[in-house]
């Protein structure tokens, strides 16, 4: 966006986007940088219909009528542009998070709407690159979810039978690369199904470049990644820093993620977990970006992703707060 004017704080986010000829240009220029060009065929010339805000393709196909909102996760929502922009503003640049409750008050729409824009606006946040870690990186996992005391007797059994982790708690894989002169420190993360040395291992593998060091505790699945980086071990059972052997850079990235469950969406089930994992990333990753920035790369995100709220959902009923 290259916009007169633009918003710095969110009060000045909500007055702006209140503006339906702001939030169709914001559109067009997050959509289409380099110009629009029909969603179905591709072609560029294509027709405006300045009544509606819509263009028409001239090759005759279906769908040849299109909005900026087509193929976004916008599309099909009966919710207006400027609500949509103030809850992604809200969301990138909320340090804790933002709770649907808390959304929909603010914005005036139910919780169950609230709960489906964060969600949409989560899966567009997901961190990806297909460029693998290198340097000094830290691995570690984390266990998320309710103390087993505090569960009801039949949902105890329930989890602890299907052991996500200790007492049913979920786990979470996560890897830091430490900064560089160049770069900021970045994380990965993401939810695996247990902490076998397969599956740590294979994390590490996967996402660090080989010939990297790798710093981790003295859990015993990271034993072996000698073979492929120099592995520094650090036993938090006699010390948690040897110089620069340490994952302090990790544990903090988990104390930020626990913060935001707990505190402020309460209570996650596993199968949403993932989205609140990417969420967190996200704001880690671009923590050195202003208010601004970090909604232009979330909006940019939010506008190639399209998804309905049986895939969010599962089937199954949502329960974040």
């Amino acid at each position: 966006m290259g916009m007169s004017n633009e918003p710095r704080t969110l009060i000045e986010a909500v007055r702006y986007f209140a503006d339906p000829e702001v939030t169709h240009q914001t559109m067009v220029e997050l959509r289409w940088p380099t110009g629009v060009h029909c969603p179905t065929c591709g072609r560029v010339d294509v027709r405006f219909i300045s009544t509606r805000r819509m263009w028409e393709c001239r090759e005759k196909h279906p769908r040849r009528q299109f909005s900026s909102k087509v193929g976004t996760v916008f599309e099909d929502s009966p919710l207006p542009m400027d609500k949509w922009f103030v809850a992604i503003w809200a969301i990138a640049n909320c340090k804790n998070g933002i709770s649907s409750y808390e959304l929909g008050r603010a914005l005036g729409i139910t919780q169950k709407s609230g709960w489906f824009m964060l969600h949409r606006i989560r899966l567009a946040m997901k961190a990806g690159s297909f460029e693998k870690m290198a340097g000094t990186v830290e691995a570690d996992e984390s266990f998320v979810g309710c103390l087993s005391k505090n569960m009801h007797a039949s949902k105890r059994e329930e989890v602890i039978k299907k052991r996500r982790g200790p007492a049913g708690k979920t786990v979470v894989m996560g890897i830091l690369q430490r900064k560089t002169p160049k770069s900021p420190s970045k994380v990965k993360a993401r939810v695996v199904r247990d902490v076998k040395r397969v599956t740590v291992q294979g994390e590490v593998r996967s996402t660090v470049a080989p010939g990297s060091t790798v710093n981790t505790d003295a859990w015993i699945g990271y034993r072996g990644l000698d073979d492929a980086y120099v592995h520094e071990i650090i036993d938090h059972t006699v010390e948690y820093v040897r110089g620069r052997v340490h994952t302090n850079g990790i544990e903090n990235f988990w104390s930020l993620l626990k913060r935001t469950i707990k505190g402020t969406y309460v209570n996650v089930e596993p199968f949403h977990l993932e989205a609140y994992v990417d969420e967190q990333v996200f704001r880690f990753n671009e923590r050195d970006d202003n208010d601004l920035g970090r909604f232009k790369k979330a909006a940019r995100a939010v506008t190639g992703r399209r998804v309905t709220f049986a895939e969010l959902t599962g089937h199954g009923a949502q329960t974040e707060a």
